[in-house]
């Protein structure tokens, strides 16, 4: 059986890496907030459990582990919560800081003098009212989901519902590794890196011109540094927007000074020790005082090798978000499920909103799994950069036909759409916010290519 101990830290102390060892009393005390409990399950092996099947007669849960602890883990236990379970809740993360959002990393964490602080998603008090066990700065190292057990470490922790929500991690520039000033961005530590080196008059270089390095252009852009962007396509976003609209993105960024690079990739970062450039494929050289890399992400799913789970650039799922193994869910970045919007194939889906819905689902799904609904909802992400935001909804890569729908490319403030058929199937939006939130609706509504004309001739 595991033992369930607690240790007294303070905020401070709450925020570093935390050591099984420094727990001691017994979660019964009241005077301890519960969200400050540390679980130490003792080492002894635990009874076997079988894999569970469909067919079961739906059981009561009465312990729920929660693997990552950024948005979605932390929405999936508020959720939980409001679903109604009141048994044992763990919640297990990498990281030592307390669960933070991650779309202010790249925008104003970086663009401003903005506190880290100010990111976290939970207070003090909504920690405590969630009575959780919560883990920081120790990652799962383990699943088997025979035994019903996560491994941290040496130890186990006992579960009888699994949510998995540890995410993606930023891809790297081969042998970079040693070198400093060159960075990736995925988390806080990251984004404070990154804004440390941010000074006027330095030469930044971000190798890839998707969502994350054209905000970290951007923010750099804004710091007053030099700014020059390398992209292997032929254009920014092309494989999600196609070539005009990844164009028009682009052209964002030469208004406001950057270098754009175009089909060219990197051959390799000079400097031994310190960054002092960038080679690219063209036999040209950059300068570079710092290196931002932003070339997508790969699921953090190492800790699953052997757990019996079906693992292939993510965790494979059924529209439920379930794994094919009873009360085993999971969702945000690292989840792969079927999509209606995007295809019959699984796929991932790295939003934002995607892990702020699934949070909500899996809850329902895990605790009442004969009323299991499926997860539908229109993909939707959005950017800022510089003073101009991009909106996306819907599916934009596999289109039959794109047009400007509504206002002008020239002029920056523009909807397009996406067509499949006769139907709308995506729409991307630039500066141009409230007519963007009714194509959405009208997405949600699977409308068809003639209702998408005929709201761009009522708001024009």
């Amino acid at each position: 059986m595991s033992s369930i101990c607690t240790g007294l830290f303070d905020r401070a102390q709450a925020q570093m890496d935390l050591d099984f060892s420094s727990c001691t009393s017994n979660r019964s005390q009241p005077h301890h907030p519960a969200w400050q409990m540390i679980i130490c399950p003792a080492l002894g092996s635990l009874p076997p459990h079988g894999q569970l099947t469909f067919e079961e007669e739906v059981k009561t849960v009465d312990q729920i582990v929660v693997v990552g602890a950024s948005l979605g883990g932390i929405r999936a236990c508020q959720n939980l919560r409001r679903e109604g379970f009141e048994g044992e809740l763990t919640l297990i993360g990498a990281e030592k800081h307390r669960p933070y959002d991650r779309p202010p990393l790249s925008k104003t964490m970086l663009a401003t003098d903005q506190d880290p602080d100010e990111l976290q998603l939970v207070t003090e008090d909504t920690l405590v009212d969630l009575d959780l066990n919560l883990l920081l700065g120790q990652p799962a190292t383990g699943l088997d989901v025979n035994r019903q057990v996560v491994t941290v470490g040496e130890h186990e922790i006992r579960y009888e519902g699994l949510v998995i929500a540890t995410g993606a991690s930023a891809r790297k520039l081969p042998k970079t590794a040693d070198i400093d000033g060159v960075h990736v961005l995925r988390t806080v530590d990251d984004s404070v890196a990154i804004r440390q080196r941010l000074m006027p008059g330095a030469s930044v270089v971000i190798v890839g011109a998707g969502f994350i390095g054209s905000e970290v252009a951007a923010a750099a852009t804004t710091r007053g540094c030099e700014v020059t962007i390398v992209e292997a396509a032929a254009a920014p976003l092309i494989r999600g927007l196609g070539a005009e609209m990844g164009a028009a993105c682009g052209d964002l960024h030469i208004a406001h000074a950057a270098d754009l690079r175009l089909g060219v990739g990197v051959a390799s970062v000079l400097g031994k020790d310190e960054v002092e450039g960038v080679a690219l494929t063209d036999g040209s050289h950059l300068q570079a005082d710092l290196v931002v890399v932003g070339i997508g992400a790969e699921p953090n799913t190492e800790w699953l090798t052997n757990s019996g789970l079906n693992i292939d650039d993510g965790v494979i799922c059924d529209g439920t978000m379930n794994t094919g193994v009873r009360g085993v869910y999971a969702m945000g970045d690292v989840a792969k499920a079927p999509n209606a919007w995007l295809g019959p194939s699984p796929v991932r889906v790295e939003h934002w909103t995607a892990a702020t819905e699934q949070a909500m689902l899996v809850a329902a799904n895990l605790l009442h799994p004969e009323d299991s609904r499926v997860y539908d909802s229109v993909p939707f992400v959005w950017s800022d950069q510089y003073d101009d935001r991009i909106q996306v909804a819907g599916n934009t890569e596999n289109a039959d036909h794109v047009e400007v729908l509504l206002g002008s490319v020239d002029e920056r403030a523009f909807v397009t759409g996406y067509r499949v058929g006769g139907a709308l199937a995506g729409v991307m939006a630039l500066n141009t916010i409230r007519p963007f939130v009714q194509y959405r609706r009208l997405l949600m509504s699977h409308a068809s290519w003639d209702d998408a004309l005929a709201l761009a001739a009522e708001l024009a």
